[in-house]
């Protein structure tokens, strides 16, 4: 049922958001070339790896080595601007449809946290990740990776389709209120997770 559902608002959110989505792809391209999406491996259900796709919200930019700047140097103002809003999450539709995430669940994180995970922590890949998720509902940033995890576990034990339900309406009210709106793995700057401080 849950496989079904995400299929019908994967593709009922096309079709509403595909206006958005084209001028979005004209929008990245004319600020910021080619390519127009950003793909990035990703934990999926079972830790299993899969291209999260976004759009690109940062320029090519690289010291005299040849290595690429400090994300907060390759940030533009447009591309703060899509991350602020939550618009370059909206390719992620493509990995709903494709079974790859979830339109709820726990948000996929940088494929090396896995290593810092505790046996508990490891349970919020016992699902599918998601476009949003209790933690995105319950303080985002606010709270710190410990409380984040938590959350998702918290999800992954007490699922259902009226939890659901309620995470998306919740995420509706959280974006337009832009409440913690930068998603942990798309805020420039941000702490990565280096291990739980509690075990």
């Amino acid at each position: 049922m849950k496989r079904f559902l995400d299929v019908c608002i994967a593709i009922i959110a096309l079709i509403l958001l595909s206006p958005i989505f084209l001028l979005l792809m004209y929008k990245v391209r004319k600020n910021l070339g080619s390519p127009i999406f950003f793909c990035q491996n990703r934990p999926g259900k079972d830790g299993k790896e899969f291209k999260m796709i976004k759009f690109r919200s940062m320029k090519d930019a690289f010291d005299k080595n040849g290595k690429p700047l400090p994300d907060e140097e390759r940030i533009t103002p447009f591309g703060q601007k899509l991350r602020s809003t939550s618009l370059d999450e909206i390719p992620q539709i493509i990995n709903v449809l494709k079974g790859d995430m979830s339109i709820v669940g726990p948000r996929p994180q940088l494929s090396d946290f896995m290593k810092h995970y505790t046996a508990r922590q490891h349970r919020r890949h016992d699902v599918r990740p998601g476009m949003t998720g209790l933690a995105q509902v319950s303080g985002r940033n606010n709270l710190s990776w410990d409380e984040k995890f938590e959350l998702d576990v918290q999800y992954v034990e007490t699922q259902s389709l009226w939890l659901d339900i309620k995470i998306i309406f919740k995420t509706f009210l959280v974006v337009f209120k832009k409440e913690g709106i930068n998603a942990p793995d798309a805020k420039v700057g941000v702490e990565r997770f280096s291990g739980t401080k509690h075990k």
